[in-house]
């Protein structure tokens, strides 16, 4: 009788293991940032609170990489400059001036003191004038 009792909770022990395992699989921020990337979707993934730590978003399939420079603003310190670059530049293509102000408009929300500057080569692409 024991042995059966045994048996159950460590088949109840399982479920929720796997259970949890699920859970942390469907919840887990790389996964989404890669599902949106897959489906050409914006998805911003960031530790705000560590600032040492550069931010990752994927705009239409392309992913980008920010780095994040504190400094002083006013009375404390924040984010005051941010580098962003391609993580695959090859991956660019078809990606216009509009698509790079929607993307500066979402990280001034998490950042709002913070000048962006687009490393090679999206700022040639900002530096031409339109036709």
């Amino acid at each position: 009788m024991f042995i059966v009792y045994l048996f159950r909770t460590l088949i109840v022990i399982a479920i929720v293991f796997l259970v949890y395992i699920a859970y942390k699989y469907v919840v887990n921020p790389k996964r989404k940032l890669n599902v949106a990337k897959e489906k050409k979707q914006f998805y911003f993934l960031d530790e705000e609170e560590n600032v040492q730590k550069n931010f990752l978003m994927t705009y239409k399939g392309i992913l980008f990489e920010g780095e994040k420079y504190i400094g002083t603003i006013e009375n404390a310190f924040d984010v005051v400059s941010i580098s962003v670059y391609a993580k695959e530049p090859e991956a660019l293509k078809g990606l216009e001036r509009d698509d790079l102000f929607f993307l500066e408009k979402e990280i001034l929300i998490h950042y709002p003191f913070a000048t962006v500057e687009w490393k090679y080569p999206i700022n040639e692409l900002l530096n031409h004038s339109p036709s």
